[in-house]
């Protein structure tokens, strides 16, 4: 499972992005990641706590979180990075303790040492889904949560055809619009101690939803 789109393949592709990321998802994503934004701060409390934002990209999110949350930000893309790296110089963004190129699936991170993983229009474009949630997983405090923002695929009618017709470009582009919803709800339920907590369609039109997983406080 997960094959069809190789790590070398999205680094490229997201180098192409790098440059126009912010002008063309910045508005079309707003609405996923003040979700979850929100999501993560109910999570964190108000004394703040530690946050991994894996896939952070040019960094949108970042300023918006409160600055008593420490985050740490991962991605694939070295040129994602930099441009990241620009906007916490620009908007002096000291609780981002940090930004690393990293593959999601084989994070060089301690266990259980975040409050938070938030991972946003990720989990569908990288090549071991289930690899990857095991390692949100193992890096989360019991009683954490895992924050995804995704395109969940249509389990049937016209969206679901243009989705399976689209797929073979729109892997060339770096994700997979056919991913279904049952790939999240199995994984919880073979890997156990973590549960879906929340599945939200979000604007525009539903295309999107915030899904949150919970891992038991024992």
């Amino acid at each position: 499972m997960g094959g069809d789109i190789n790590k070398v393949g999205v680094a490229r592709a997201y180098a192409l992005w790098a440059p126009i990321y912010d002008f063309v998802f910045g508005k079309v994503f707003e609405p996923g990641r003040s979700a979850a934004i929100e999501a993560a701060e109910a999570v964190c409390g108000a004394q703040g706590g530690r946050l991994l934002e894996v896939g952070v990209g040019t960094g949108l999110s970042l300023p918006d979180y409160s600055r008593n949350i420490r985050i740490l930000g991962v991605d694939l893309s070295e040129p994602m990075l930099r441009k990241a790296h620009e906007r916490v110089a620009e908007e002096k963004l000291g609780n981002v303790e940090g930004l690393a190129v990293m593959d999601a699936a084989a994070m060089a991170l301690p266990d259980q040492c975040f409050d938070a993983v938030v991972a946003q229009f990720v989990i569908t474009a990288v090549p071991h889904p289930e690899e990857t949630l095991d390692e949100f997983a193992r890096v989360l405090k019991p009683g954490g949560e895992i924050i995804l923002v995704n395109h969940i695929g249509a389990e049937s009618g016209p969206r679901r055809l243009f989705e399976l017709a689209f797929a073979p470009l729109a892997r060339k582009l770096g994700w997979r619009p056919e991913f279904p919803f049952a790939r999240l709800s199995n994984w919880a339920a073979k890997h156990g101690g973590v549960r879906i907590v929340e599945r939200r369609p979000l604007a525009p039109l539903g295309h999107f939803a915030l899904i949150r997983f919970a891992r038991d406080a024992a």
